[in-house]
Protein backbone atom coordinates (compact mmCIF):
# COMPACT_ATOMS: atom_id res chain seq x y z
CA UNK A 1 0.00 0.00 0.00
CA UNK A 2 1.11 3.77 -0.77
CA UNK A 3 0.98 6.62 1.67
CA UNK A 4 -1.32 8.60 -0.42
CA UNK A 5 -0.92 12.75 1.39
CA UNK A 6 -3.87 14.14 -0.92
CA UNK A 7 -6.30 12.95 -2.72
CA UNK A 8 -9.22 14.73 -4.67
CA UNK A 9 -11.43 14.37 -8.02
CA UNK A 10 -8.58 15.98 -9.85
CA UNK A 11 -5.57 14.70 -8.32
CA UNK A 12 -3.55 11.73 -6.44
CA UNK A 13 -0.34 12.70 -4.81
CA UNK A 14 1.80 10.27 -2.84
CA UNK A 15 4.66 9.25 -1.03
CA UNK A 16 6.99 7.08 -3.50
CA UNK A 17 9.19 4.39 -1.30
CA UNK A 18 12.68 4.42 -2.52
CA UNK A 19 13.43 1.55 -4.82
CA UNK A 20 10.23 1.90 -6.82
CA UNK A 21 9.79 2.76 -10.41
CA UNK A 22 6.88 5.47 -11.01
CA UNK A 23 5.96 3.12 -13.82
CA UNK A 24 7.13 0.00 -15.55
CA UNK A 25 10.35 0.37 -17.85
CA UNK A 26 12.27 -2.14 -20.52
CA UNK A 27 15.11 -0.68 -18.82
CA UNK A 28 14.62 -2.54 -15.40
CA UNK A 29 13.13 -5.81 -16.81
CA UNK A 30 13.75 -6.95 -13.16
CA UNK A 31 11.83 -4.81 -10.79
CA UNK A 32 8.53 -5.68 -9.52
CA UNK A 33 7.31 -2.54 -7.74
CA UNK A 34 5.57 0.31 -9.59
CA UNK A 35 4.30 2.99 -8.09
CA UNK A 36 1.34 3.64 -11.35
CA UNK A 37 0.13 0.44 -11.20
CA UNK A 38 0.07 0.21 -7.46
CA UNK A 39 -1.79 3.27 -7.33
CA UNK A 40 -3.93 2.81 -9.72
CA UNK A 41 -5.09 -0.70 -8.35
CA UNK A 42 -5.39 1.12 -4.73
CA UNK A 43 -7.47 3.65 -5.54
CA UNK A 44 -9.41 1.67 -8.61
CA UNK A 45 -8.83 3.89 -11.37
CA UNK A 46 -6.51 5.12 -13.67
CA UNK A 47 -3.85 7.65 -12.74
CA UNK A 48 -1.17 9.82 -15.26
CA UNK A 49 1.61 10.49 -13.94
CA UNK A 50 3.01 14.30 -14.34
CA UNK A 51 6.08 14.05 -13.22
CA UNK A 52 9.00 11.68 -12.40
CA UNK A 53 11.55 10.40 -9.66
CA UNK A 54 14.49 8.30 -9.79
CA UNK A 55 13.86 4.66 -8.89
CA UNK A 56 16.38 5.39 -5.66
CA UNK A 57 14.47 8.87 -4.49
CA UNK A 58 11.68 8.88 -2.25
CA UNK A 59 9.22 11.48 -1.57
CA UNK A 60 6.25 13.65 -3.10
CA UNK A 61 4.55 11.99 -6.39
CA UNK A 62 2.05 13.95 -7.90
CA UNK A 63 -0.52 12.23 -10.43
CA UNK A 64 -3.78 13.14 -12.46
CA UNK A 65 -7.25 11.66 -12.24
CA UNK A 66 -7.90 12.43 -15.77
CA UNK A 67 -5.87 13.30 -19.01
CA UNK A 68 -7.09 16.88 -18.46
CA UNK A 69 -5.23 17.45 -15.49
CA UNK A 70 -2.39 15.53 -16.73
CA UNK A 71 -1.83 18.01 -19.37
CA UNK A 72 -2.10 20.87 -17.56
CA UNK A 73 0.03 19.78 -14.36
CA UNK A 74 2.66 18.43 -16.93
CA UNK A 75 3.36 21.39 -18.88
CA UNK A 76 3.77 23.58 -15.50
CA UNK A 77 5.99 21.22 -14.41
CA UNK A 78 8.29 21.40 -17.08
CA UNK A 79 8.38 25.17 -17.27
CA UNK A 80 8.71 25.51 -13.28
CA UNK A 81 5.85 28.14 -13.36
CA UNK A 82 3.75 28.51 -9.64
CA UNK A 83 6.33 25.27 -8.57
CA UNK A 84 8.22 25.44 -5.59
CA UNK A 85 9.99 21.86 -5.01
CA UNK A 86 12.46 21.12 -1.92
CA UNK A 87 14.75 18.19 -1.66
CA UNK A 88 16.79 16.51 1.50
CA UNK A 89 19.94 14.70 0.69
CA UNK A 90 22.62 13.78 2.49
CA UNK A 91 26.60 14.36 0.31
CA UNK A 92 30.09 13.30 1.17
CA UNK A 93 31.70 16.43 2.56
CA UNK A 94 31.25 19.35 4.06
CA UNK A 95 29.60 22.10 1.56
CA UNK A 96 29.81 25.96 2.34
CA UNK A 97 26.59 26.56 4.39
CA UNK A 98 24.44 27.93 1.35
CA UNK A 99 25.06 29.20 -2.40
CA UNK A 100 23.78 28.94 -6.37
CA UNK A 101 24.68 26.23 -8.21
CA UNK A 102 24.57 27.69 -12.13
CA UNK A 103 26.04 24.97 -14.06
CA UNK A 104 24.87 23.79 -17.24
CA UNK A 105 23.99 20.64 -18.26
CA UNK A 106 23.90 18.44 -21.19
CA UNK A 107 20.77 16.19 -22.49
CA UNK A 108 20.76 12.92 -21.36
CA UNK A 109 20.99 10.45 -24.26
CA UNK A 110 17.61 9.65 -24.29
CA UNK A 111 16.29 13.17 -23.74
CA UNK A 112 18.50 14.29 -27.44
CA UNK A 113 16.38 16.09 -29.59
CA UNK A 114 18.56 16.42 -32.46
CA UNK A 115 22.28 14.69 -32.97
CA UNK A 116 24.08 17.70 -31.77
CA UNK A 117 25.13 18.39 -28.28
CA UNK A 118 23.10 20.64 -26.75
CA UNK A 119 23.75 22.27 -23.14
CA UNK A 120 20.72 23.34 -20.81
CA UNK A 121 20.87 26.14 -18.23
CA UNK A 122 20.52 24.55 -14.94
CA UNK A 123 20.17 26.53 -11.55
CA UNK A 124 19.95 24.87 -8.18
CA UNK A 125 20.15 26.65 -4.96
CA UNK A 126 21.56 24.65 -1.59
CA UNK A 127 21.65 25.16 2.29
CA UNK A 128 23.69 23.02 4.55
CA UNK A 129 21.84 21.59 7.97
CA UNK A 130 24.12 19.55 9.66
CA UNK A 131 27.51 18.40 9.50
CA UNK A 132 29.00 15.09 10.77
CA UNK A 133 31.40 12.42 10.31
CA UNK A 134 31.38 8.73 10.01
CA UNK A 135 34.20 6.43 11.81
CA UNK A 136 34.78 4.99 8.40
CA UNK A 137 38.74 5.58 6.81
CA UNK A 138 38.00 7.74 3.23
CA UNK A 139 41.50 7.75 1.64
CA UNK A 140 44.35 9.80 3.26
CA UNK A 141 41.63 10.50 6.22
CA UNK A 142 40.32 8.79 8.99
CA UNK A 143 37.04 9.80 9.27
CA UNK A 144 34.05 10.44 6.49
CA UNK A 145 32.88 13.54 6.10
CA UNK A 146 28.90 13.80 5.31
CA UNK A 147 26.49 16.57 5.36
CA UNK A 148 22.52 17.11 5.31
CA UNK A 149 21.37 19.71 2.91
CA UNK A 150 18.35 20.92 2.03
CA UNK A 151 17.77 21.64 -2.14
CA UNK A 152 16.01 23.62 -4.45
CA UNK A 153 15.55 23.08 -7.84
CA UNK A 154 15.14 26.49 -9.82
CA UNK A 155 15.21 24.45 -13.27
CA UNK A 156 14.05 20.47 -13.97
CA UNK A 157 16.50 18.72 -15.97
CA UNK A 158 17.20 15.32 -16.09
CA UNK A 159 18.68 14.04 -12.66
CA UNK A 160 19.92 17.79 -11.93
CA UNK A 161 20.21 17.52 -8.14
CA UNK A 162 22.80 14.52 -8.69
CA UNK A 163 24.39 16.16 -11.09
CA UNK A 164 25.18 19.32 -9.37
CA UNK A 165 25.82 17.91 -6.33
CA UNK A 166 28.92 15.75 -7.90
CA UNK A 167 29.67 19.34 -9.82
CA UNK A 168 30.91 20.94 -6.96
CA UNK A 169 32.50 17.86 -5.42
CA UNK A 170 29.73 16.82 -3.02
CA UNK A 171 28.18 13.64 -4.94
CA UNK A 172 24.95 12.74 -3.31
CA UNK A 173 25.76 9.56 -0.51
CA UNK A 174 24.57 6.29 -2.19
CA UNK A 175 24.65 7.53 -5.80
CA UNK A 176 25.72 4.64 -7.84
CA UNK A 177 26.40 7.30 -11.37
CA UNK A 178 27.80 10.30 -9.67
CA UNK A 179 29.31 9.22 -6.36
CA UNK A 180 31.99 6.97 -5.61
CA UNK A 181 30.99 3.10 -5.42
CA UNK A 182 33.77 1.68 -2.81
CA UNK A 183 32.46 4.28 -0.32
CA UNK A 184 28.72 4.15 -1.27
CA UNK A 185 29.04 0.44 -0.04
CA UNK A 186 31.30 1.29 2.88
CA UNK A 187 28.70 3.58 3.96
CA UNK A 188 25.75 1.19 3.61
CA UNK A 189 27.29 -1.33 5.49
CA UNK A 190 28.06 1.03 8.48
CA UNK A 191 24.86 1.85 8.71
CA UNK A 192 22.75 -1.24 7.71
CA UNK A 193 20.73 1.10 4.78
CA UNK A 194 21.24 0.49 1.27
CA UNK A 195 19.60 3.55 -0.62
CA UNK A 196 20.39 6.81 -2.94
CA UNK A 197 19.95 9.50 0.15
CA UNK A 198 17.68 12.16 -2.30
CA UNK A 199 14.07 12.80 -1.05
CA UNK A 200 11.11 15.02 -2.14
CA UNK A 201 10.35 16.23 1.30
CA UNK A 202 7.87 19.45 0.08
CA UNK A 203 5.89 20.84 -2.92
CA UNK A 204 4.39 23.67 -3.10
CA UNK A 205 1.98 24.16 -6.36
CA UNK A 206 -1.19 25.21 -7.16
CA UNK A 207 -4.12 23.65 -7.86
CA UNK A 208 -5.14 22.74 -11.43
CA UNK A 209 -8.84 23.70 -11.11
CA UNK A 210 -9.34 25.76 -8.34
CA UNK A 211 -6.17 27.50 -8.45
CA UNK A 212 -6.04 27.20 -4.50
CA UNK A 213 -2.55 27.40 -2.89
CA UNK A 214 -1.24 23.71 -1.86
CA UNK A 215 1.96 22.28 0.19
CA UNK A 216 2.31 18.73 0.34
CA UNK A 217 5.03 17.05 2.57
CA UNK A 218 6.65 13.81 2.67
CA UNK A 219 6.98 12.35 5.66
CA UNK A 220 10.71 11.36 6.97
CA UNK A 221 11.74 7.78 6.89
CA UNK A 222 13.08 5.90 10.09
CA UNK A 223 16.36 5.34 8.32
CA UNK A 224 17.36 9.29 8.13
CA UNK A 225 17.05 8.80 11.87
CA UNK A 226 20.51 6.54 11.48
CA UNK A 227 22.52 10.00 11.43
CA UNK A 228 22.24 12.11 14.28
CA UNK A 229 24.44 9.71 16.25
CA UNK A 230 27.23 10.95 14.07
CA UNK A 231 26.29 14.70 13.72
CA UNK A 232 29.05 17.10 14.63
CA UNK A 233 28.13 20.21 13.95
Amino acid sequence: MLEILYIDDYLAIVHKPAGWLVHRTPLDKGETRFVLQTLRDQIGQRVWPVHRLDKGTSGVLVFARNAEVARTLGQAFESGEGLHKTYRAMVRGWPEDAGLIDHALKRMPDDMRSEREEYQAAQTRFTTLRRGELPLRHGTFASTRWAEVELQPLTGRRHQLRRHMKYIAHPIIGDATHGKGPLNRAIAGHLGAQRLWLRAMRLEMRHPVNGKQMVIASPTEPEWDLWHAYTSR
